[in-house]
């Protein structure tokens, strides 16, 4: 007897599918201390292959090339960490100045406020009391989360590079893995769409690096024409909250902003620190970004956004800059499986041509007569 073929009808197929995705992204989140750390050390560690690969060639043992690459890059880390430390501690010296400064530019405002709207000083000076003892409350119960977090960074540091190692070393397994899950007959494409998930996210994550050094650069040297404090510090954190896409920006010139209305005796400081940043801005997304970023990952600003917010809310911060590198790895393994390629061409940056819809009822000839020769 013959086993028949069952054939869901489509809203049983659909909710399949999305009790499916529920299931995962709520697995996700449950599990994201375990699941995010070792997505980052992927990452890297696929950033580090060539390196490894650079030693081995010149006959270094496959372990001491590993873990070669692995103290390079910690070093390089740690003195980038060291140089932000120096740059941050002149900054947190100046901390009780610039608050000072900035409390008698809220007491020029009030001021300005009440004489202007004729509304009582007193009822402001309460309001904003109020105000700073919730913040004062809220900012404890941040303090509080932070340290948390603070430590369980520390141990996710610490897991990150031991991750990284063992994912070198057993890459040739896990690779072996990955095709042994597939028949024979797709053995090929398995292969094809590996190397080239390798190599996406290999360029994506160098083109990440050189243009937060060039954005970077370009930050600090308008900072520092302007005269701005802490040029080098702001243009280094505007960098790299440049990396969040589409919201990072946002951020990044408000802090530059805020420190010149308070370090410089005019406001239009701020002004021109605004026209900098979006100046640099726009040569990032019109140059930098198509040439050395987009160009490898091509995705469309929709599904951009939508993934670093979801990205956010699944996994804050962390999940902010990895959302952009899963989502190309996605539409990667999208464009290559042939059921799911409209949804590949539906995350890509692809414009159709405009499709030229005909009419459903057709005109009669004696209609587009008189319409030609009226009466």
């Amino acid at each position: 007897m013959s086993e028949k073929e069952i054939i869901l009808p489509f809203y049983a197929k659909s909710s399949v599918f999305f009790v499916g995705i529920f299931v995962l992204v709520a697995m996700l989140y449950i599990a994201q201390g375990i699941v995010v750390p070792i997505i980052f050390a992927i990452l890297l560690a696929i950033l580090l292959q060539p390196v490894v690969s650079f030693f081995v060639r010149f006959r270094i043992n496959r372990i001491v090339a590993i873990v070669f690459a692995i103290v390079l890059t910690l070093l390089i880390i740690a003195a980038f960490g060291a140089f932000l430390f120096s740059q941050a501690s002149r900054f947190s010296d100046s901390w009780p100045l610039l608050v000072d400064k900035f409390t008698l530019i809220i007491n020029d405002t009030i001021s300005w406020v009440s004489g202007y709207f004729d509304i009582n000083k007193h009822k402001i000076d309460e309001w904003i009391l109020k105000t700073k003892g919730e913040l004062i409350n809220s900012i404890g119960a941040a303090i509080g989360q932070t340290l948390l977090t603070v430590g369980n960074a520390m141990v996710i540091l610490f897991l990150i590079p031991l991750y990284i190692f063992l994912i070198l070393f057993y890459q040739p397994l896990l690779l072996d893995f990955i095709h042994k899950l597939f028949a024979e007959n797709h053995q090929r494409k398995v292969t094809e769409i590996v190397t080239q998930t390798k190599t996406v996210v290999q360029r994506y994550l160098i083109g990440l690096v050189i243009e937060a050094a060039m954005v970077a650069t370009l930050n600090s040297v308008a900072l520092l024409i302007l005269g701005i404090d802490y040029a080098i510090l702001l243009g280094i954190i505007g960098a790299m909250l440049n990396l969040i896409p589409y919201i990072g920006g946002l951020v990044a010139v408000a802090l530059p902003m805020m420190i010149a209305i308070v370090t410089k005796s005019t406001a239009w400081y701020a002004v021109y620190v605004l026209a900098a940043y979006y100046a640099i801005q726009l040569f990032d997304n019109n140059y930098i970004v198509p040439k050395i970023v987009a160009s490898k990952v091509r995705i469309n600003a929709l599904f951009s956004i939508i993934v670093v917010l979801a990205g956010n809310a699944l996994w804050g911060i962390p999940g902010m800059f990895l959302a952009i590198p899963l989502l190309a790895v996605v539409k990667l393994v999208f464009d290559h499986i042939d059921s799911l390629k409209p949804w590949g061409f539906l995350l890509g940056d692809t414009m159709p041509h405009i499709l030229k819809i005909k009419p459903i009822i057709k005109i009669p000839p004696i209609i587009k007569k008189l319409k030609r020769n009226p009466v």
